[in-house]
């Protein structure tokens, strides 16, 4: 592991530590701690085992696998502004879960959204990959995956225009901003094989987006698969993105922001991007977390809004150096 990755990884222990300790009742440590051993009160224990412990791994798990999805399409595209949404993957996985909702499906049981989120990210992925099958063009893969994301969102606007009642809508706004409030380990196992299965093939293709920062022809030269290397890196994601989908609704801006903080620092080497980011991601969210638990608000607000809030202007500057680069 390298000496980026070790900091980013004590700085997410810490950033776990300190939301354990944060939140509308702060803790202190002591408390906190006894909690975690079991020494403490019942009280305590409760609300570190029960609400903030898999809150925050819900908050880490999700920036991980949008940080390493961000890294490895960006790669893949060769484009600092792609990201897990610019496939549709999100999207599609919201509409899917969304659908659950607005026909009272989700009401069958605990697992009927997340598996229906997973299987729409699974869908878009299928669809994404079978258009790389037959295009060797990486700008005919963002349009298809600008053109699958529009769509899915314009299904979506169409089920909040036709919700029967405000409390469907309230459901459906509250799946499409993103949160992680209220997760349990129950849910946080549900996703974890997908997440796992997405970003252990992503780590495995790494070495390839080192050779496509050459240019595709280049790559093809050395020996690079081309086909391969993008259907993979494509189902890769969709795996993790669809998880991260599936536990916390759709959060945006995570798969820019992290791998760009995180590119001078390992030297433009997209292979050496993945996990770093992954982190970085996972330090990112779990920080907006915690803002989204203290602000002093009436409403809580939703973990996907602050991302915007933050991420947006970030894309912004990113696009606007790019443009003049």
């Amino acid at each position: 592991m390298s000496r980026m990755s070790m900091l980013f990884g004590l700085a997410l222990a810490a950033a776990i530590l300190a939301s354990l300790l944060l939140g509308s009742v702060p803790l202190p440590l002591d408390r906190v701690l006894g909690a975690l051993t079991f020494a403490g009160s019942p009280g305590d224990e409760l609300v570190i085992w029960d609400i903030r412990l898999p809150r925050s791994l819900a908050a880490a798990f999700v920036g991980a696998t949008l940080g390493m999805s961000g890294a490895a399409l960006q790669g893949l595209l060769r484009n600092p502004l792609a990201e897990p949404g610019i496939l549709g993957v999100s999207a599609t996985a919201a509409l899917c879960a969304s659908v659950t909702l607005y026909f009272g499906l989700a009401a069958g049981g605990p697992f009927v959204l997340p598996v229906a989120a997973v299987a729409g990210a699974l869908l878009a992925t299928f669809l994404v990959a079978a258009a790389a099958l037959r295009t060797q063009s990486v700008v005919a893969l963002i349009l298809i995956g600008v053109g699958l994301s529009s769509f899915a969102g314009a299904l979506m606007a169409l089920l909040m225009n036709l919700s029967p009642n405000p409390f469907s809508l309230a459901d459906l706004v509250n799946w499409t901003l993103g949160t992680v409030a209220n997760r349990s380990f129950q849910d946080l196992a549900f996703a974890a094989p997908f997440a796992f299965a997405g970003m252990a093939i992503l780590l495995a293709m790494r070495r390839g987006l080192s050779a496509l920062t050459l240019g595709d022809e280049a790559a093809a030269g050395l020996g690079l698969d081309l086909k391969k290397q993008r259907i993979a890196i494509i189902v890769g994601a969709g795996l993790a993105t669809g998880a991260s989908v599936a536990l916390a609704g759709a959060i945006g801006f995570v798969g820019i922001v992290a791998p760009h903080l995180v590119r001078p620092f390992v030297r433009y080497d997209a292979s050496r991007l993945l996990v770093p980011s992954a982190l970085l991601g996972a330090v990112l969210l779990v920080l907006a977390d915690i803002g989204v638990r203290v602000i002093p608000t009436d409403a809580e607000l939703k973990l996907g809004v602050v991302a915007a809030l933050i991420g947006a202007p970030v894309f912004i500057w990113i696009a606007s150096r790019r443009r003049l680069a």
